[in-house]
């Protein structure tokens, strides 16, 4: 029952990755009715085609088994090697024709589901064993499916070679008084003649079976709603997993910013929100470019780094809060704010000029830098708190 609940619940075609796990698995639409059709007509083919050397090969062969030959009975050596050369000329007319029999069999697998190799149904399945699951595989639909067909096709075949033995069987009576050659041509175009009848109805049943057996696999390989969400969590990653990564990737990130504040040139703070550190080389950058920023926490973690490293620290409000909602890392500023980041970095220079320890440096003992007011994000709210 649960097996029946969860196969009605398999409503949803198959994807890609589905099909893909089928077919390593061995899981392909074949059609015996189109391998049997390829049979029947490739060997009768064939048999007509070589039915004029075949007849004369048919008829050494029953000459030399029938011959008698005294010497035959009194070496028991002489008997033996008599029926290595008779299975031998025997097995140049059966080898020929299994091995093309052989050919057309794969052909007609290979048109019906395409080209798959794998050895993976070869492993033992001791699931299999299970007589439970044995039984549901046996009154599944798939092989109820196949045995009505199965039924039919007997019944179809057998039912058109019947008539056609009644119909041609006064033509088979006169064979017995006809020489050899002629008998075998006549009892060839009977034959020939009941194959073709026989081809004709297989290859409609074929001409039936190849799409059918494509909807049964398709039906058979649909996927329930739970087994989609369960696919596409294989394929992007559970969200546990996801997230773990993400945080580690941001925690990497975050101790490669922190070790460049040591190669700043300045770090600019609001004092404890916000803070941005900033490095500009002339030979190699256009700007001052930004190699660490972050808030509140992170903030002051960069401003002990610094001070740490003897990097300058700059309490700039304004201009703090402007880099820092304006910028990216490992980004270079914007063109409004080179003028006061230039200021800052005259100064510093010039105190590091003069042997001059530098370490906190206040907006006091700066002239007033040139932040535009619309760059910083709190500028409304302190105009709004002043009125």
């Amino acid at each position: 029952m649960a097996d029946e609940s969860s196969s009605q619940n398999k409503t949803l075609p198959a994807t890609p990755r589905r099909i893909r796990k089928a077919r390593e698995e061995g899981q392909v639409a074949r059609s015996r009715d189109l391998a049997h059709f390829a049979a029947l007509v490739g060997g009768g083919a064939a048999l007509a085609l070589a039915a004029p050397a075949l007849t004369a090969h048919l008829q050494r062969l029953v000459d030399a088994g029938l011959r008698l030959d005294a010497r035959l009975l009194a070496d028991p050596h002489a008997m033996t090697e008599q029926l290595a050369r008779l299975t031998t000329f025997a097995l140049w007319v059966v080898l020929p024709l299994g091995a093309l029999l052989a050919v057309l069999a794969v052909g007609a697998a290979v048109a019906a589901g395409g080209w798959n190799f794998t050895l993976k149904p070869l492993r033992p399945k001791f699931g299999k064993l299970n007589p439970i699951a044995g039984l549901g595989r046996v009154f599944s639909k798939h092989q109820l499916v196949e045995t009505l067909k199965a039924s039919l096709l007997a019944l179809v075949l057998g039912g058109i070679g019947a008539l056609y033995l009644q119909a041609r069987l006064a033509d088979l009576q006169p064979l017995l008084a006809l020489p050899l050659p002629a008998a075998f041509g006549h009892a060839g175009g009977v034959v020939l003649g009941g194959l073709a009848l026989l081809a004709l109805a297989l290859a409609a049943f074929a001409l039936v079976d190849v799409p059918l057996q494509k909807h049964l696999l398709r039906e058979r390989l649909k996927m329930s709603h739970q087994e989609m969400k369960q696919e596409l969590k294989e394929l992007e990653g559970s969200p546990e997993v996801k997230g773990r990564i993400r945080s580690r990737m941001r925690e990497m990130s975050r101790q490669r910013m922190l070790a460049a504040v040591a190669g700043a040139d300045l770090v600019v703070m609001n004092p404890t929100h916000y803070a941005v550190a900033l490095k500009y080389d002339e030979r190699a950058m256009a700007a001052p470019r930004v190699v660490a920023k972050g808030t509140d926490l992170l903030a002051l973690k960069i401003r002990e780094l610094a001070r740490e490293a003897r990097v300058p620290v700059l309490q700039a409000p304004p201009l703090a809060r402007a880099l820092w909602a304006h910028t990216e890392l490992d980004r270079e500023i914007p063109a409004a704010l080179f003028a006061a980041v230039a200021q800052v970095l005259a100064h510093v220079y010039a105190l590091r000029a003069a042997a001059v320890r530098v370490a906190d440096i206040a907006e006091a003992d700066l002239p007033p830098l040139p932040v535009p007011p619309e760059l910083d994000p709190h500028h409304g709210r302190e105009a709004a708190a002043g009125t």
